[in-house]
């Protein structure tokens, strides 16, 4: 099955979020003069804003709001565009290795979420579920870069996964598969991606649900820890 390639949904676009960000990664050198680079008000796609960040000298960045996974606060349509986005600036900074500071709050009964979000960098504090100390302390002693990423090869997009201990490694090659990612990628509305692409990609566990819509959870990375092959 192939499908005509549309430009990809932007449901999670635009809403703003507003961040501190540093030159650097410690906070002594941060304190520093010219090391501050202020408020900044996001506003349009964040792969681009994560350049903009990025291209200032941007290694240290703060959100101002606690990330809400809970679904009662998700049911509105801004609000979890608001939830995708300030995922989505953890997701790309962390693929840049830039230190990210942030808080996430999850449902009371939510053992598993923190796994799905364990190649992101550990927020400061996880709050909600029972037993959400000793989750973080797990995720923060089992993060390390390119715990899972996609990449573009030709014809082809390859996923590799290691939240779960071993490599699991996923290949596409069809158009429609493609397009499905390239909609998830920013968060879209679930029935504006194709329903076999998302079915499958839900259960190798590569999207997560927030309201109505279906967030891409890998990152395409842009640092290596290592050779490209050996990841």
């Amino acid at each position: 099955m192939t499908s005509a390639v549309h430009p990809p949904n932007t449901a999670a676009g635009g809403f703003p979020l507003t961040v501190t960000a540093w030159r650097d990664y410690d906070p002594d050198a941060c304190a520093l003069p010219g090391m501050a680079l202020g408020s900044h008000r996001l506003t349009g796609p964040m792969g681009e804003e994560t350049e903009r960040l990025w291209g200032l000298g941007a290694r240290r960045v703060t959100l101002s709001r606690t990330v809400d996974l809970t679904p009662a606060a998700n049911t509105a349509p801004a609000a979890a565009r608001r939830t995708v986005r300030s995922l989505c600036l953890v997701r790309d900074l962390t693929a840049r290795a830039v230190l990210v500071e942030w808080r996430l709050r999850v449902g009371p009964g939510d053992d598993e979420t923190w796994k799905l979000l364990s190649h992101l960098q550990p927020p400061q504090r996880l709050e909600g579920a029972k037993g959400a100390q000793e989750q973080l302390i797990a995720w923060r002693g089992t993060h390390y870069l390119c715990k899972c990423l996609w990449r573009q090869g030709p014809g082809f997009l390859q996923i590799r996964d290691r939240r779960w201990g071993d490599l699991r490694r996923f290949t596409c090659d069809e158009p429609h598969y493609h397009e499905a990612i390239a909609r998830l990628d920013p968060g879209a509305p679930a029935a504006d991606v194709a329903p076999d692409a998302l079915a499958d990609f839900t259960e190798e566990h590569l999207v997560l649900r927030v309201g109505d819509l279906a967030w891409w959870l890998p990152y395409r990375v842009k640092r290596w820890i290592q050779e490209a092959m050996a990841v």
